[in-house]
């Protein structure tokens, strides 16, 4: 015998009344992913989704320690960090965790 399934609808109301909202959020500044390559994971990300480059820290403008491509689209920014030296935790988090999301910055209102 089959049993029926019910659609369940999730909506915005509130379930106790005169309940506040304890962490207004306007939106997402940036999410930032330690990587194990940020080269390569931007090629990606910008070949594969649209994304495009929006900035750059690294050798080059002084940074010795990591380096790290901002890429955009529309509202949304990606920053994407990987290690430069072997003994950063940016290098110990992506050999324990491997590539992943490690912060996320929000807009409070």
């Amino acid at each position: 015998m089959a049993k029926e399934v019910k659609s369940v609808e999730y909506g915005l109301e509130k379930i106790f009344e005169g309940a506040q909202d304890f962490l207004p959020l306007m939106g997402t500044d940036y999410v930032e992913f330690y990587v194990g390559n940020a080269k390569q994971a931007a090629h990606f990300y910008k070949t594969a989704f649209g994304f495009q480059s929006h900035s750059y820290a690294g050798l080059e403008t002084g940074v010795k320690d990591r380096v790290s491509y901002v890429l955009k689209q529309d509202k949304i920014r990606l920053v994407l960090t990987t290690a430069l030296v072997e003994d950063s935790p940016i290098g110990e988090h992506v050999k324990k965790h491997g590539d992943g999301a490690r912060r996320l910055l929000y807009q409070l209102s």
